[in-house]
């Protein structure tokens, strides 16, 4: 039997090799492993454990990555569409030469994650498609903390708080409306309720909230406008991303499609969901000067 060493993809026999993990540490004869795809965090025995190549992933997580690629270029056609339509809407007087001469001004994310590995991934995907962002390592539990300083600095119109939650094997009541039933759905509530706090306008700062199985309803009374999880499954790690993401490059003038932003997920409707939201994005009047080449005769 191969050695499984710290830092191995492998996938779980038990499960059918269906989700593929890395070792994060060992724990006796148990390994913690976390999902590359998926937000999960779990045990496993480690006689259960099987090492596997990167390039020949589980089932779900290679269709995970087949329809996070779509999204991705989902995202990046509607970014070019909507530049587009800006340029059509403005009409021949600001566009000399066919060059756009407005600027953009898409909506600001604050980023909270507890996992950092996540938080690189989801940094990159916000470079990508040009979406200002600041992202933060913070331990579920401290959010709410961290928030109080955060949201004032940073002054965000897109909130993210993300990580790890889960509906506990040993939980005291089998009632899934009890907070007690999660792993960590009640810290995303108390980062919620501070959030709203310092902004209590839905349309003024859009929250996205929560992980695998988290206690959607819970999330969305607290005040999120979108959450995970409706049907309590794993969500994809770039899920709350996606979201921000579109709440980002939607005009201020209108509202989100939420199924489009939803059914376009890779978790989809079971995994995520949320209510009507404006988007955050503007343009501006006339296009910013190169201030290095410009010729300006001083006045004083």
């Amino acid at each position: 039997m191969e050695l499984t060493n710290l830092g191995d993809l492998v996938v779980r026999k038990s499960y059918g090799g269906d989700i593929t993990f890395r070792v994060e540490r060992f724990v006796r004869e148990q390994a913690i492993i976390k999902g590359t795809e998926f937000r999960l965090l779990a045990d496993a025995p480690i006689s259960d454990l099987v090492v596997i190549n990167a390039d020949t992933p589980g089932e779900k997580t290679k269709r995970a990555r087949i329809k996070a690629t779509e999204s991705l270029q989902r995202l990046q056609k509607d970014r070019l569409d909507l530049t587009e339509r800006n340029r059509s809407s403005l009409g021949r007087d600001f566009i000399p030469q066919g060059e756009p001469s407005f600027f953009e001004v898409p909506g600001k994310v604050l980023h909270l994650d507890g996992d950092e590995r996540y938080l690189k991934k989801s940094l990159s995907l916000y470079e990508k498609l040009r979406v200002p962002a600041h992202g933060y390592y913070v331990t579920e539990s401290a959010m709410a903390g961290a928030l109080y300083r955060l949201l004032p600095n940073i002054q965000p119109d897109i909130l993210v708080v993300t990580g790890h939650d889960g509906v506990l094997k040993n939980r005291p009541t089998a009632d899934l409306y009890n907070l007690s039933s999660y792993k960590n759905s009640k810290h995303f509530v108390e980062a919620i309720a501070a959030a709203r706090q310092y902004e209590r306008n839905f349309d003024a700062l859009t929250i996205v909230a929560g992980a695998c199985q988290s206690h959607f309803e819970a999330l969305l009374q607290a005040g999120a406008n979108f959450a995970s999880s409706p049907s309590r499954v794993l969500i994809h790690a770039l899920d709350p991303v996606y979201i921000a993401a579109k709440a980002a490059l939607t005009s201020i003038r209108d509202t989100i499609h939420i199924t489009d932003v939803l059914t376009h997920t890779i978790s989809g409707t079971q995994g995520v969901g949320g209510i009507e939201t404006r988007g955050s994005y503007r343009i501006g009047l006339p296009k910013l000067k190169d201030l290095s080449a410009l010729k300006v005769i001083p006045s004083m």
